[in-house]
């Protein structure tokens, strides 16, 4: 089966960043253990203080559906929720070439 990568920008709410950002580096060492999740990195944009990114690789369907359907992911989720300002916007993938994938 292909790789899956996913690329999520989120919009914070004017000075949460930091707040949003100690609560998503616990997700991301959650990823860290998931067995389907091979790159699970989150960022900063460098211009816009107040976006903030996930890079995603999933080994396959079945390790992306394991990760997002995983409670802890969902409850993770809704903690992240209230420092969010709309909707994620969200790009899936299929990985052809690169270094490291």
């Amino acid at each position: 089966m292909s790789q899956i990568a996913v690329v999520v920008k989120l919009k914070i709410k004017e000075g949460q960043r930091d707040a949003f950002t100690a609560i998503a580096l616990q997700g991301v060492e959650t990823a860290k253990t998931e067995p389907g999740t091979t790159i699970y990195s989150f960022h900063h944009d460098a211009v816009d203080s107040n976006v903030v990114w996930f890079f995603e690789i999933y080994a396959d369907k079945a390790g992306a559906d394991a990760h997002s359907g995983a409670a802890s992911f969902r409850a993770w989720s809704k903690s992240l929720a209230p420092f969010v300002d709309g909707a994620p916007e969200m790009s899936f993938l299929t990985p052809i070439g690169g270094k490291g994938i």
